[in-house]
């Protein structure tokens, strides 16, 4: 299903940088009594304390508050955090919406729930939008519908509920000087004050999500030069933007001051510019990596070239350290660096720093197999394929009538009992999230004859939500902000857990530590989140609810425990991005 979206926008007239501390998390290792007294672990290692939830839940019950927060025991696909959107934009190529399909598919990882095309030809902003994986939206048949030398593409990831059609992006606007699309990645912190003073001058949104309120601010801005329009919004807004517009004659990229989320520059051979969330889409298309675009920066591409605009004196970069460790895919360079190498480094850190007598390495397909690689090449131990993950498994499937335990693990994974039978295992995953997929990880590999198993994780416990572009779970529901190290070793069930060294990862970051965002290890913002927010309530908003979203009283979660709200509490994020 394929349709297009325009807004029909009103014809209107005329923070600084938090400098990171070091979490006070001081130990992230432990190791069950039966398996210590068998392995050599250096005398510096001791359990740490339990520590306090760093976060307050103001939730309070309502009838529809159990489909918030719900969650299948069997469906284990919300136990990672999720990316919620690529972008990609091209000018000056014949095949512009063919090369934004191929992009699109490259950043497929960063979201999977819907994707869209938008294309200029002969003056005309033309979209084609479907729920769905790029290859389900888009054939020859809608593709055709796409010609022109320039184009923006968006593939998007709903934070719950269904995928609704109107919600995904580019959105297309008309306003009195034209026309305009726009992809975006990453969240505004400010979006529900904005809409809410955009609503009390007449602005009607479409949409639940936060893109809609750029598109009004452009629309209603006193400066005539379209650029200058982007620059007046963008000015307005507070949290992660990494953007692509389009206009009857112009690609324009712009990027938050913080650079939270990636966005990179690329050509190819016939002079075609390429911007993308990610390198991997530029190798796809053959484009060549030039450079970022840089926090605070709009980028104007026409037919008079390339022009470059400093939105605004930014402050130290906060890229998020997340896309080295997960989001992005290991061919990428973001924020300037390997991915790949980011990822191998880890496993040797945690090699290092947290060995352990084992006989085998394997990964949790797919995101711990480079850390895994690293691990074993540093304990000069072999790894193996020991979980084969299933990439045929659908959105949807039926359990027979007698349950099967950990049924929706055993349907992506299946562990090798030729690898693992008799052996101490040490198995490699980038993160722990809820803690459930964890457990039945380490209940799969025990039953397929593993003798130990020992949890090593690619990153330091996520105690914190993120506000910038990333789905998670409430402060409340993630493991590492209830539970101990050794707590959390019990609840999995394996014979030893050890996360990476937060201390170990700044200083493997050198000098560009500080450019980085910790707010999921630490719980301190670059740009404090001034509003409440809703999880996983997505588009259910708009999927029937009626009534201000002021009413909807479940789900809540406290922004900032020492923040002192408005009266009017507001919600943040209630649609998908």
């Amino acid at each position: 299903m394929a349709v297009a979206t325009t807004l029909n926008l009103p014809s209107l007239s005329s923070s600084s940088s938090l400098s990171h501390p070091t979490p006070t998390l001081q130990t992230h290792i432990s190791v069950s009594s039966k398996t210590l007294q068998k392995s050599h672990f250096p005398s510096s290692f001791s359990l740490p304390n339990p520590h306090k939830p760093l976060f307050l839940s103001s939730a309070s019950k309502s009838p529809i508050s159990d489909f918030f927060s719900g969650h299948d025991e069997n469906d284990s696909s919300d136990e990672k955090l999720r990316e919620e959107c690529g972008v990609v934009g091209i000018y000056g190529d014949p095949e512009a919406s063919r090369l934004c399909y191929l992009a699109l598919h490259a950043l497929q990882h960063r979201g999977q729930e819907g994707a869209g095309i938008v294309a200029v030809n002969e003056n005309v902003l033309q979209s084609v939008t479907g729920v769905g994986l790029v290859s389900e939206v888009f054939n020859q048949t809608k593709l055709d519908q796409l010609p022109g030398d320039s184009a923006i593409g968006h593939v998007r990831y709903s934070t719950a509920g269904s995928s609704m059609l109107k919600n995904v992006q580019p959105f297309v606007a008309g306003y009195r000087f034209g026309s305009v699309g726009v992809a975006h990645n990453g969240n505004l912190v400010n979006y529900r004050s904005l809409r809410a003073k955009l609503e009390d001058t007449g602005s009607i949104f479409n949409t639940s999500s936060d893109t809609e309120v750029v598109l009004h601010l452009i629309a209603i801005s006193k400066h005539r030069p379209f650029l200058l329009r982007i620059v007046d919004a963008c000015e307005q807004l507070e949290g992660a933007y990494s953007m692509v517009f389009i206009t009857e004659d112009k690609l324009v990229a712009v990027r938050d001051p913080f650079g939270f989320r990636p966005l990179v520059m690329g050509r190819r051979s016939n002079g075609a510019v390429v911007f993308a969330s990610e390198t991997c889409a530029l190798d796809l298309i053959e484009a060549t990596y030039e450079r970022e675009v840089f926090p605070g920066e709009v980028l104007v591409v026409d037919k008079n070239g390339i022009q470059s605009l400093c939105l605004m004196a930014h402050p130290q970069p906060k890229s998020c350290i997340f896309e080295h460790i997960y989001f992005a895919l290991p061919n990428s360079v973001v924020f300037g660096r390997s991915v790949y190498e980011s990822r191998r480094i880890f496993g040797e850190i945690l090699a290092t720093e947290a060995p352990v007598d084992c006989d085998v390495v394997i990964a949790v397909p797919d995101s711990g197999v480079v850390a895994a690689l690293g691990y074993a090449a540093k304990a000069g131990v072999a790894f193996q394929q020991g979980l084969i993950r299933s990439h045929y498994v659908g959105r949807t499937f039926i359990e027979p009538s007698q349950k099967i335990r950990d049924f929706g693990v055993k349907l992506k994974l299946s562990p090798v009992r030729a690898v693992l039978e008799g052996k101490r295992v040490v198995v490699v995953d980038d993160s722990i999230v809820r803690g459930t997929t964890s457990s039945k990880i380490v209940r799969l590999l025990k039953e397929a004859g593993a003798k130990e198993v020992h949890m090593r994780i690619a990153s330091p416990p996520i105690i914190a939500s993120c506000y910038y572009g990333v789905d998670t779970p409430s402060s409340e529901e993630l493991i590492s902000n209830r539970m101990s190290v050794e707590e959390i070793r019990e609840f999995i069930g394996s014979d030893s857990l050890a996360f990476l060294p937060f201390g170990s990862l700044e200083k493997l970051l050198g000098n560009d530590s500080t450019k980085f965002c910790y707010a999921c290890f630490s719980g301190n913002y670059p740009v404090e989140p001034r509003e409440l927010k809703v999880k996983r309530v997505g588009d259910f908003v708009d999927d029937g609810l009626n009534g201000s979203l002021e009413s909807i009283d479940g789900g809540w979660v406290q922004a900032n425990i020492n923040q002192n709200l408005d009266n009017n509490l507001t919600v943040e994020k209630v649609g998908g991005l």
